[in-house]
């Protein structure tokens, strides 16, 4: 790295959440549930939907967010990244709809799918591409709307998901000793069969069959994803600390994937860190997939919590499998 000219670094931040708040009580009125047993395993009380609208549109008002408060042309924007699981179709992309809906007449883009891990993969693509030299404002964005495929009838999968969207924007930063510093990510389809949705692709074309058998929602073997989760997540953030030289005094946050609270509290304590110093908004918002990072680090920035300078540990895990880190210093 200390060969390099410059670092990528996050200079703007933007979010999108719907106004429809689903709450445990809403669960409690439709499933076999309660707000404990929910809060006890999962650590969420409340969560988005959109009811009218698409991926794109959670993407697109986290754009105009970021657009608007940090003052971006859109004409400027080089790239735009959407992570995303719940794209509006197959093709065009939505990262094609979202250039369209903000004016970013200049720019390409593409999707990234890697589940959970979306924001954390694409963020390392979108440094590869400012530090290539060649672009000078690349967009990433993280959206999913998850409600759209979830299963309602399935207590075990649809009171862990919310839709919302949240963007970042990285562009070149002179100082090398800021920006994206480290990224570690790992893949491993050996996990392909825990984690999925089965049917609308190439391997189970939609069909009445694929309908019936409700292959178009999320499948989960909760049990078997949160045995590997809660070590994948841990390790890797305990990777990224040992190869910058990271104590747990150096860290401002970790801020997690918000998947579930005792993965988080798992990653936490590997890392040597008390949750006063883990950014955690899932209480108040699910499992939005790809958009929960980005969330995170959009909030605590305008709180005042996320200030220039700070060391931050981003960590996620998600179906593939999927999973990785990032070492930050923020820089705006």
């Amino acid at each position: 790295m200390n060969d390099k000219k410059f670092n990528a670094a996050i200079t703007a931040v933007g979010m999108y959440v719907p106004d429809e708040v689903l709450d445990n009580k809403y669960f409690e009125s439709i499933l076999d549930t309660s707000d404990e047993w929910i809060v006890t395993r999962t650590g969420i009380k409340e969560r988005r939907k959109l009811s009218n609208g698409a991926t794109s549109d959670l993407a697109t008002e986290a754009a105009l967010d970021l657009i608007k408060t940090h003052n971006i042309d859109p004409k400027e924007i080089d790239v735009v990244i959407v992570a995303t699981v719940t794209p509006d179709m197959f093709f065009p992309s939505t990262a094609c709809l979202v250039m369209h809906n903000i004016g970013a007449v200049n720019a390409w883009g593409f999707d990234s799918s890697a589940a959970c891990s979306g924001f954390l993969f694409g963020l390392q693509t979108a440094t590869s591409l400012v530090e290539s030299g060649r672009y000078k404002k690349v967009l990433l964005i993280g959206a999913d709307k998850m409600t759209a495929i979830s299963d309602y009838t399935d207590r075990n999968t649809c009171i862990l998901f919310g839709d919302a969207g949240a963007a970042v924007l990285l562009e070149p930063a002179a100082d090398t000793n800021t920006g994206i510093m480290d990224t570690v990510l790992h893949c491993d389809g050996s996990g392909a069969n825990h984690l999925n949705m089965k049917g609308g692709g190439s391997l189970n074309p939609s069909s009445y069959e694929t309908v019936d058998k409700k292959w178009h929602y999320i499948y989960q073997d909760g049990k078997a994803v949160f045995k590997v989760a809660v070590v994948g997540m841990a390790n890797v953030a305990a990777e990224i600390m040992e190869r910058n030289n990271l104590t747990a005094d150096d860290v401002k946050y970790l801020v997690p994937h918000q998947a579930n609270l005792r993965i988080i509290d798992a990653t936490a304590q590997r890392m040597g860190i008390g949750r006063e110093k883990v950014t955690i908004n899932i209480h108040k918002y699910g499992n939005t997939t790809a958009a929960t990072i980005p969330l995170c680090l959009c909030e605590y920035y305008r709180e005042g919590k996320i200030v220039k300078g700070d060391k931050l540990v981003l960590a996620a895990f998600g179906a593939g499998y999927t999973w990785g880190a990032a070492y930050i210093r923020w820089s705006i």
